[in-house]
């Protein structure tokens, strides 16, 4: 009879095998993680030494060891001092997905859930001297407004009336903190950003779809919601996310009549205006509603989300309050990271970069059409994710299946604000594309143990559009 640890050595054998190539000490913690997910390593199992279990899967014990301590770090193992590496309960439960949970970051996994730039690599990043980062205008580093130079970098995105934010969800969070109070009614696109929603609901505001079609918003849903909501103010998007849906500059200045005309106040997100694939950048909504929109910008998505750099711009009487929440907040935006988005900003090849964008995306949509060709998607013409409907799923079901197979997709539930979109997933083509491959492999094996455990057929029939 075969202990515990040979048991265990058989079915990680047979995990590696199914994860084929790749860093050695990454599959092995990812096929730990999976027997642990699946319940075959229950809460408890005690793992192999890593001097057992290196030559039983033909690896360096300082690659085993390099793996444990991964699980550790990730906390789906403990080590008991002078006892060994043991399972920790993190088996996934049903339910529970929400903003949160789409920013935790597991580094076992291939992540397609966030719409990031994941390797700025394109950036010649520049030597900095760390006493011209640390140099404020102020000397105490407390402007809350932001940093000149970087200021005057930004103008001509933001215009005059401005001031910088710790990210766009920081700019997203002082508008509507600014614009909504307990029980009011914020209208929002029938599919839209997770984090506007969280603090939508936060304000204890009630967010309210409007049914979109491939344009954006529908004008006449648009106005009979105006009428018949009487909402605090609208949260819309120029690059939509999560379809990647550029809305034409006849339609922006449609809606943005009918909210001057009801005086609805408009916050418009666009941290993805500038990242367009296909034609110009979405025309502003403040174009046709200057007296009644605040505008988020980031540069997140053209630079990188770790500096945490966005801004908020309003008309004059509105970005004083939005100056008095920001005070209150964080009194200011760190200005080495400030300074340090103004040096990359001076250097940034945008142009370069939406090029390698497109070369991504499509580079995905190939490996899907391959490997899960009943999946279907419209092609975006600006954004970082595939707006994917998965035929016959449970979206959320499926991510969770997705996590054990060693990729984290969000569910389309995340992105309506009343639980629809059950069918689809939002897939980041973002990351390079050795590891966009190595996510639609391990996709497509999770589909099809999903249809190999339902008693459905094989994937591989249909057409992708």
């Amino acid at each position: 009879m075969r202990t515990e640890a040979e048991r265990f050595t058989v079915l990680l054998r047979d995990r590696l095998r199914a994860r084929g190539t790749g860093q050695p000490g990454r599959r092995l913690a990812a096929a730990v993680r999976d027997l642990a997910e699946a319940g075959a390593l229950p809460p408890g199992a005690r793992l192999p030494s890593e001097r057992e279990l290196a030559p039983a899967v033909g690896m360096s014990r300082g690659t085993v060891a390099a793996a444990y301590r991964s699980l550790v770090l990730a906390g789906l193992c403990e080590r008991r001092t002078g006892s060994g590496t043991y399972v920790v309960d993190h088996r996934p439960q049903e339910g529970g997905w929400g903003f949160g949970h789409l920013m935790r970051a597991d580094p076992l996994v291939i992540d397609l859930s966030k719409s990031v730039v994941a390797d700025p690599s394109f950036l010649r990043l520049p030597a900095f001297d760390p006493a011209e980062l640390l140099h404020a205008p102020h000397q105490h580093g407390y402007d809350a407004m932001g940093d000149p130079r970087l200021r005057a970098g930004l103008r001509e995105r933001a215009g005059d009336n401005f001031m910088i934010t710790s990210g766009a969800q920081h700019g997203i969070d002082l508008a509507l903190r600014c614009a909504v109070r307990q029980g009011d009614v914020v209208l929002v696109e029938e599919t839209t950003y997770p984090g506007a929603l969280a603090v939508v609901r936060r304000c204890g505001a009630q967010p309210v779809p409007v049914p979109c079609d491939e344009d954006g918003p529908s004008p006449g849903a648009f106005r009979d919601a105006v009428d018949r909501h009487r909402p605090a103010c609208a949260f819309l998007m120029g690059v939509h996310s999560p379809t990647g849906r550029v809305t034409p500059a006849q339609r922006v200045a449609e809606l943005a009549g009918i909210a001057r005309a009801a005086d609805v106040l408009l916050v418009e997100d666009r941290a993805l205006a500038e990242v367009v694939h296909t034609g110009d950048a979405p025309l502003p909504y403040a174009t046709g509603h200057p007296d009644g929109t605040i505008t988020v910008g980031s540069l997140s998505k053209t630079l990188w989300g770790g500096l945490r750099i966005g801004w908020v711009s309003a008309p004059a009487p509105l970005l004083s309050r939005l100056a008095e929440l920001k005070v209150e907040n964080d009194l200011a935006t760190s200005v080495v990271g400030q300074r340090m988005a103004a040096v990359l900003l001076e250097q940034a090849a945008g142009d370069q970069w939406r090029q390698e964008l497109r070369r991504r995306r499509d580079h995905l949509s190939r490996a899907l059409r391959r490997d899960l060709p009943s999946w279907r998607w419209r092609t975006p013409d600006g954004g970082l994710s595939l707006w994917v409907r998965v035929p016959g799923a449970d979206a959320e079901r499926f991510a969770h299946l997705a996590q054990a197979y060693g990729v984290a997709v969000a569910p389309g539930t995340l992105f309506s604000p009343d639980g629809r979109h059950r069918e689809h997933l939002r897939l980041s083509f973002a990351l390079a594309p050795e590891l966009l491959d190595q996510a639609v492999t391990a996709l497509a094996a999770a589909w099809q143990a999903r249809h190999s455990a339902s008693g459905e057929g094989d994937d591989r029939i249909g057409v992708t559009v």
